[in-house]
């Protein structure tokens, strides 16, 4: 967990210059020089010097070996170093699913005796947060309810949360073979958050809530979040990450999704305008969905968009591109709300969030595929900056779709 935190830290430097120098582009401008992988390599020193500690490193998948041979006699002090090349890629890194190296280490109640400078008594203020005592921080931070997430690394069992895909087993839905798909996040749970340091702000996607009265119940967590803390710099506390509604506005997700699809702009492209009833029977069926399912993306809690996240194979767009669709290829569908967070800097944050969402929900996916429609030449233009091109063309009953894809070997990191 210290050597993935240190990545996490290194990562968000700036990016040294990747462009290699060799005899052969010597005459090359740097520009067009070739680039090399940004690499962390690693020492077997200090803490990481455990007889077997590399080769578990290596399991995990957080370090990879230059040498992937058996080697010699291990008993030879000559031959018996064979971890000297050992580094951590940024391409690598990000692919890793977090929630291998992060989870609770301890539970989550806080003892009222516990003396600190920011909780120094159950009775006493803390000069950057809200009047409580300990207890009650924790309760109103961690609310009962159904439709309640702590976020993805929570775990009552102080083990990690992370599990590797089942092996397939395979469906028909509309005469297509596919594997039968996982349940999605339930309700109002916070399946991705990480902090941005380029804004300030915490990025987080779930899953919208249907019923008004669990809807208030998240929008009342207030909890800031706690700049000195260690964890911070790596994925915010929920208290505030966790998406929520702001109390000024007193909306439900349902509220929410109703003034969205009643602005123009947004119902030229979705058609969802109407009546509350109209987003509710909306809502209701990608709840229902077996291939995709709905979420909120949110900054600091408040709601910025609607999203659609679905499997490729059972879509529609599957029987209509080019290039063979693999089993656990996704796309997902797009819609900003809210008018302050257009700006083509958060486009590109969340655009390329969800890209990696994908690709650490199943390490098999290899291609996101989204379809905007042909005149939405700004979304195309953001999908081409996150790195997308553009395979093609296809015909819907509604819209003539470009065809933006991007590929996993392609994908470098997510945009911090």
């Amino acid at each position: 967990m210290m050597l993935w935190a240190t990545l996490w830290w290194y990562f968000h430097l700036p990016e040294p210059n990747r462009h290699l120098y060799t005899p052969e582009s010597a005459l090359t401008p740097e520009a067009g020089r070739p680039k090399g992988d940004w690499r962390v390599y690693i020492k077997q020193e200090g803490v990481l010097k455990g007889r077997n500690l590399m080769q578990k490193l290596e399991r995990m998948g957080l370090v990879t070996s230059e040498d992937s041979s058996v080697g010699l006699d291990p008993a030879d002090p000559e031959t018996q170093n064979t971890w000297g090349e050992v580094f951590v890629s940024r391409r690598t890194f990000w692919q890793l699913d977090p929630r291998i190296f992060l989870f609770t280490l301890q539970p989550v109640s806080i003892p009222n005796s516990l003396d600190s400078p920011r909780m120094s008594r159950p009775t006493s203020p803390s000069r950057d947060g809200p009047t409580s005592s300990p207890s009650s921080a924790t309760v109103a931070l961690y609310p009962e309810g159904p439709a309640f997430s702590r976020g993805p690394f929570d775990s009552s069992s102080h083990l990690p949360t992370y599990f590797p895909p089942a092996p397939p087993t395979y469906t028909v839905t509309n005469g297509v073979r596919h594997p039968k798909r996982p349940r999605p996040p339930r309700q109002g749970e916070t399946f991705y958050v990480r902090y941005i340091r380029s804004v300030g702000q915490t990025l987080s996607f779930r899953v919208p809530v249907l019923r008004a009265k669990e809807s208030v119940m998240l929008r009342d967590l207030n909890i800031g979040r706690r700049k000195s803390a260690s964890t911070t710099s790596l994925f915010a506390d929920l208290g505030s990450s966790g998406c929520r509604t702001p109390k000024t506005e007193n909306e439900s997700d349902l509220d929410i999704l109703h003034r969205w699809m009643n602005d123009p702009r947004i119902n030229a492209a979705w058609g969802v305008a109407g009546p509350r009833s109209t987003q509710e029977g909306f809502l209701r069926k990608q709840l229902t969905s077996c291939f995709s399912f709905p979420a909120l993306g949110c900054w600091d809690g408040k709601p910025f968009g609607y999203f659609e996240i679905y499997w490729i194979k059972e879509a529609n767009i599957a029987k209509l591109v080019p290039s063979p669709v693999g089993n656990w290829d996704r796309g997902f569908h797009c819609l900003i709300g809210e008018e302050e967070y257009r700006s083509s800097h958060r486009v590109q944050v969340w655009l390329t969030a969800l890209v990696h969402f994908c690709w650490l929900a199943d390490n098999r996916t290899e291609n996101v595929i989204l379809e905007p429609r042909v005149d939405n030449e700004k979304l195309i233009s953001s999908l081409r900056a996150a790195g997308f091109y553009k395979e093609g063309e296809v015909s819907f009953p509604h819209k003539q779709a470009a065809v933006m894809k991007i590929n996993r070997d392609n994908w470098e990191a997510p945009v911090i």
